[in-house]
């Protein structure tokens, strides 16, 4: 028995390293090969790195809510577009007379928006009189809309084909990201005031329906972010490629490695980013590992466990919900405004739940929940899994489909080739939950 727990726990030492080895291994290989299988560009493979790292992130801030506190968030895509706001808001150039047009009314209405919550429950904590709530609501409402209504319309009247948005502040962009962030809690704070009472099924209802309300606001107020006409060239923490091939410095280097300009400038730029990125996941990692072996960690998973319990023993577990939770929303927010950095663009049509929610679900699943390193090798796992799906699927149908005749059964397989992307994280997900149920890296 003794000798078969110590097999076991040399197993599970050795696990984590050769899985990432593993990863590694893939990304070499698609950076190196050239076949149906990998396209033997650095270009390719170290974009798939970039966005799995952010997703890595994204997974980390569902881990904190999941794997520490049972919190089923459905609604991530939301709060990754709360984020993806901080970079339109803080690092673009003001839009020129947008303020003159209406910022002023528009800071005035957000104002007395504010002011009438917050004094309607200031009354209600003193007087417990719904009639004067309503009656403040209404009136705040009513001069909110008076100021509000103008303003935005002055905006979106201001050069709409160039602009008709607000702008931004000019600031630098890394501090988007930890803008991104705050947007993403501050709405998580709003939203677990009033959600974490819910039953763990009512909050998942809650969450993704709220999500898809952020969402629907972004496409729709064109003052904000100009709605489904997108925002272009969000400024970029690295250098531009186009610089980077008007260098003739740089230009000697690419040739002493033996890479054209034009593609080792890419390389450049994706190893840059690579480098940003890793430092913020560390940095999380290291902070959610000190937060998860601390006193506060066990009793969040105290908490997850029994919260009845937790209950008993004198915890606040709905406060302790809340808190983990704009934590986790908090890390997704900084995902959400390193994404469109990292993209130069805001399509708010491209937030869907599929993408953002599901996925993001099936990596911290398979990586394994509760466990901080498990929803990094998830995240990346699943990433470049789902991006070479889309080659590899219709690969496979066209060998398959290849001795049977033509006909309209195989053309609709051949069709249908580029879908293979979902039935390929249903059987991994699937795989995953039958032969290791809790996950590739399970919680400790």
């Amino acid at each position: 028995m003794a000798t078969n727990r110590q097999a076991t726990s040399s197993s599970s030492r050795w696990r984590a390293p050769v899985l990432f080895a593993v990863l590694a291994i893939l990304f070499v290989l698609e950076g190196t090969v050239r076949n149906s299988m990998f396209s033997g560009s650095w270009n390719t493979s170290l974009a798939i790195l970039n966005m799995g790292l952010i997703s890595a992130i994204t997974a980390l801030g569902v881990n904190m809510q999941w794997g520490y506190a049972g919190l089923f968030n459905v609604g991530v895509v939301g709060f990754l577009a709360m984020g993806a706001l901080a970079p339109v808001l803080v690092s673009l150039p003001p839009v020129e007379g947008a303020w003159a047009a209406g910022g002023t009314r528009l800071m005035m209405a957000l104002a007395v928006g504010l002011g009438t919550l917050a004094l309607a429950k200031l009354a209600w904590t003193r007087t417990r009189s719904g009639l004067l709530v309503a009656a403040l609501l209404i009136g705040g409402f009513v001069a909110y809309r008076a100021l509000f209504d103008p303003a935005v319309i002055a905006i979106e009247a201001n050069n709409p084909a160039r602009h008709g948005n607000i702008g931004g502040l000019g600031l630098p962009v890394l501090l988007s990201w930890v803008v991104g962030g705050l947007f993403a809690a501050a709405a998580a704070w709003a939203i677990g005031k009033v959600a974490l009472g819910l039953r763990s099924d009512y909050l998942a209802i809650a969450t993704l329906g709220i999500g898809e309300i952020i969402v629907a606001v972004m496409k729709n107020e064109d003052w904000l972010a100009r709605g489904v006409k997108n925002i272009t060239s969000i400024p970029r923490p690295v250098a531009q490629e186009v610089a980077l091939q008007r260098n003739p410095d740089f230009v000697d280097f690419a040739a002493s490695w033996g890479f054209p300009a034009a593609e080792a400038s890419g390389i450049w730029v994706k190893l840059s980013y690579m480098s940003l990125f890793l430092v913020v996941l560390l940095v999380i990692i290291l902070l959610a590992e000190l937060a998860l072996k601390s006193p506060w960690g066990r009793m969040m998973r105290a908490i997850r466990d029994n919260e009845t319990a937790a209950e008993a023993m004198g915890k606040d577990v709905t406060r302790r919900h809340l808190q983990v939770f704009i934590l986790g929303s908090a890390v997704i927010g900084v995902a959400g405004a390193m994404m469109v950095t990292l993209d130069g663009l805001l399509a708010p049509t491209s937030y869907n739940p599929l993408r953002y929610t599901f996925l993001i679900w099936v990596m911290v699943i398979v990586g394994g929940s509760g466990n901080n390193w498990g929803a990094v090798l998830g995240a990346v796992t699943i990433w470049f899994l789902w991006i070479k799906a889309e080659v590899w699927g219709p690969a496979l149908i066209a060998a398959l489909t290849g001795p049977l005749p033509d006909s309209a059964f195989k053309a609709h397989l051949l069709d249908s080739a580029p879908h293979m992307r979902f039935i390929a994280m249903g059987l991994v997900l699937l795989a995953v939950l039958r032969f290791a149920p809790r996950g590739l890296l399970p919680e400790k």
